[in-house]
């Protein structure tokens, strides 16, 4: 019956191990895309741009 647990623990292991890896790649895209976006001068009206 051991052959059952391995069945289901390892489909399930690697289940969680591409959903931790998708997480981690959604927050780091986020985290770069908020550092690039702080470089970024405001093109706003109001801004540092404005005439």
């Amino acid at each position: 019956m051991w052959y059952f647990a391995w069945l289901l623990g390892l489909p399930l292991a690697a289940a969680f191990a591409v959903l931790n890896g998708m997480w981690f790649e959604l927050t780091e895209d986020s985290h770069t895309r908020r550092a690039l976006m702080s470089d970024i001068p405001s093109a706003t009206p109001g801004g540092e741009d404005a005439a």
